[in-house]
């Protein structure tokens, strides 16, 4: 038995979808079980900052996937989530982390990530660490891409290339690896197979959804302002621009081989992952 936290994000969709096909028998870890009826899948109660929903959620559990949110207490959802588990006799933990997290001196995401890492690995129970680089579905969700109309994406990357990878390859991964234990102790990192710039893949997206999208590169300055007035956690911002530097410094322009090496075939391109959006809005 498998329990998914994070199942109504990307990442958490795609492996779900994947365990679906699979035929795999898993659980979904929710704060309100009631909105995922619709899917036809079980659910749980869980809320991470509600401590005495954790065990109750992992009983008769082996595997758990462990995505937690963006947050300042990310390495405490993940420490009482590791001692839950312990007491309820989960084998194996697969914990989605952040590319680079093992990096010195880091970023604030990556040492989050990379503390979490640590008290999983010394936690006595297996584990796989999966290591994705940026999300092709951001341009989406946070960068203003507008799948229906020409857009401008206002961000401070300068010229700098990332190795986008698709969050269904992501999901893929994960779920293939939550149903073996041929990964235990391994860290794996995800990319896509092609270095762009943002206003490359801006390209891609505009050629293959019918619109223009123009990169604006922003100062960080600038990105800073316009962050604060949405309201976003100062903490937030700081890493925010730091993600947005790694890839102005070059930092994010690495491939790696992961993809293919867990599911034998190459990661899906920013072009592929335009044309599904395309063909099925909402499900990329």
């Amino acid at each position: 038995m498998i329990l998914l936290t994070g199942a109504t994000g990307s990442i958490g969709r795609a492996t779900m979808t994947e365990l679906r096909t699979a035929n795999a028998a898993f659980k979904v870890a929710a704060r309100n079980p009631a909105d995922l009826h619709a899917l036809g899948v079980p659910s749980v109660v869980f809320d991470w900052d509600q401590l005495g929903s954790y065990l109750p959620a992992l009983q008769g559990v082996d595997r758990l996937f462990l995505l937690t949110p963006n947050s300042e207490r990310q390495v405490g959802y993940v420490l009482q989530a590791v001692a839950a588990a312990k007491r309820a006799g989960v084998r194996h933990i697969v914990r989605v982390s952040v590319m680079g997290a093992d990096a010195e001196p880091g970023i604030i995401l990556g040492r989050q990530h990379f503390v979490a890492e640590r008290e999983i690995r010394a936690s006595g129970i297996g584990w796989t660490m999966l290591r994705p680089t940026f999300f092709m579905d951001n341009f989406i969700r946070y960068y203003g891409v507008d799948p229906h109309k020409d857009s401008q994406v206002y961000l401070p990357n300068g010229d700098g290339k990332a190795a986008w990878v698709d969050p269904a390859d992501v999901g893929a991964v994960a779920a293939k690896v939550l149903c073996t234990d041929s990964y235990a102790g391994s860290v794996i990192d995800l990319t896509g197979p092609e270095l762009l710039s943002t206003a490359e893949a801006l390209s891609v997206l505009g050629s293959v959804l019918g619109h223009r999208y123009a990169y604006v590169d922003v100062s960080e300055h600038a990105a800073r302002e316009a962050m604060e007035k949405t309201g976003i956690p100062a903490w937030l911002v700081d890493a925010f621009l730091e993600l947005n530097a790694l890839i102005r410094q070059g930092h994010a322009a690495t491939l790696a081989s992961g993809v293919q090496q867990v599911l034998g075939r190459p990661p899906r391109s920013m072009r592929e992952w335009a044309a599904r959006l395309k063909t099925a809005p909402g499900t990329a």
